[in-house]
């Protein structure tokens, strides 16, 4: 997949970012040509070879007909949650996220949200349960051409109790 100066792309665990340039450098003798890829939502920089850009899962926004599917997910209740210790739980989760795929991420906010109604959520979970959330928010606002409070408020009646 090539990535063109303006496109957007999704960096697994940090999110949407656009691409604001292609440079090459030298690093080491060796002559590497980046992605360089700002994220929207806090501003980072991040360089990206563009030889492992699929590899690490550097990947376009999902279409917008694949909003529903999403929001599909978010809503399945019927799910087994694993009975395993939180902190295996947050290994797992975090494997996922670092996937980049959004279902997997969707997955991750559904369970932690499931999660949720049967106990308190550790603070390591919580913040995993945020960042899920933000980073699905953001992709979804920006494939769905809609605001992120439209998508928030989606959100909110997708996991009221």
């Amino acid at each position: 997949m090539a990535f063109k100066v303006g496109d957007m792309a999704v960096y697994p665990g940090h999110g949407v970012g656009v691409v604001e340039g292609v440079e090459t450098r030298d690093i080491a003798g060796t002559r590497q040509t980046f992605y360089v890829l700002k994220i929207l939502e806090n501003g980072m920089t991040i360089m990206v070879p563009t030889t492992n850009a699929d590899a690490i899962g550097m990947r376009e926004l999902i279409a917008p007909d694949e909003v529903e599917e999403i929001y599909e997910v978010l809503a399945e209740r019927d799910v087994e949650l694993d009975k395993q210790t939180w902190n295996r739980r947050y290994r797992e989760y975090m494997a996922k996220i670092k996937t980049g795929s959004p279902y997997e991420v969707a997955r991750v906010l559904r369970d932690l949200f499931v999660l949720k109604g049967d106990k308190a959520l550790s603070f390591g979970e919580r913040k995993m349960f945020d960042t899920a959330k933000g980073l699905l928010l953001k992709e979804l606002a920006i494939a769905s051409k809609q605001p992120e409070e439209t998508i928030d408020a989606k959100f909110g009646e997708i996991f009221k109790d």
